[in-house]
């Protein structure tokens, strides 16, 4: 074993918890503010939900029912699915597919910081612009669309929304192990938009194609809306909310174990 390495196994055995812990916030908040400060990238998380909500939540639809639910209230959970999957996909994927073409990830990898702050800190930063997004819908409706929830089901349908944003952070990191850095975003692209239509997120779910209401039953982006709308007595599509988490849970089971076969095939690239 080189110097080097008996340095680094040395620094990494000596570091506390407290350390570790320290290492993986920062990480976090420096991904959180690269991604803050590019400006394209942010304006687009936030202004194709927001842009769709206003459209078909607050103009035109604004005084209509669905399913039981106020329009406006309906499409926050639709819209806000489409946010976070948006939020995570893109901050997971498209970052790893460019950092994987500039060379970083071998400067991350030969640096002592722990392996997974790198992951961590893009789920993180995802989860974060998920939340601002939910928010931001919130917002709006409650402005201008006469949204009212009690605050308990308001925290139900922001921490479902934002946890469910999981799924999609894993989608992103296996993207992103085998997508490049310049065909990452059509990727994505070709990814999301018809996952989100087919999941009932434009067109409410029950004016679907019956052919398509079948495939989304198969969909993620389906089963976290369906929980969401769930949080005030709309949705479920006559399933459990288990029966919903199960699926997602299994998803992102398959989804990181795309990602590690990718991390594995780099590392014997590298050193193969």
């Amino acid at each position: 074993m080189s110097a080097a390495s008996i340095a680094l196994s040395n620094r990494q055995a000596q570091r506390t918890t407290q350390h570790t812990l320290a290492i993986y916030c920062k990480e976090a908040q420096y991904e959180f503010l690269k991604n803050l400060r590019m400006r394209m990238y942010t304006a687009s998380l936030l202004s194709f939900p927001i842009m769709f909500y206003v459209l078909f939540g607050l103009v035109l639809n604004r005084n209509e029912s669905l399913a039981g639910a106020h329009v406006p209230t309906y499409l926050i959970a639709t819209y806000g699915t489409f946010g976070v999957m948006g939020a995570s996909l893109f901050g997971t994927a498209a970052g790893l597919a460019s950092d994987r073409g500039l060379g970083w990830l071998q400067v991350k990898r030969a640096s002592p910081m722990p392996p997974f702050a790198y992951f961590a800190a893009k789920v993180v930063a995802s989860m974060i612009f998920s939340t601002v997004i939910v928010l931001a819908l919130f917002a709006l409706g409650f402005a201008f669309g006469g949204v009212r929830m009690p605050v308990g089901e308001f925290a139900g349908l922001l921490t479902t929304l934002v946890v469910g944003s999981l799924p999609f952070s894993a989608m992103g990191l296996a993207v992103g192990y085998f997508a490049g850095p310049n065909s990452a975003p059509g990727v994505i692209n070709l990814i999301y938009l018809p996952m989100s239509f087919c999941s009932g997120l434009w067109v409410p779910f029950m004016f679907l194609p019956k052919v398509v209401r079948t495939i989304a039953l198969f969909l993620p982006p389906y089963h976290l809306a369906q929980l969401a709308l769930g949080v005030f007595g709309a949705g479920n599509g006559g399933q459990s909310n288990l029966r919903h988490w199960e699926v997602l849970a299994a998803f992102t089971m398959i989804c990181v174990g795309v990602a590690r076969i990718g991390f594995q095939r780099d590392l014997d690239k590298m050193y193969g």
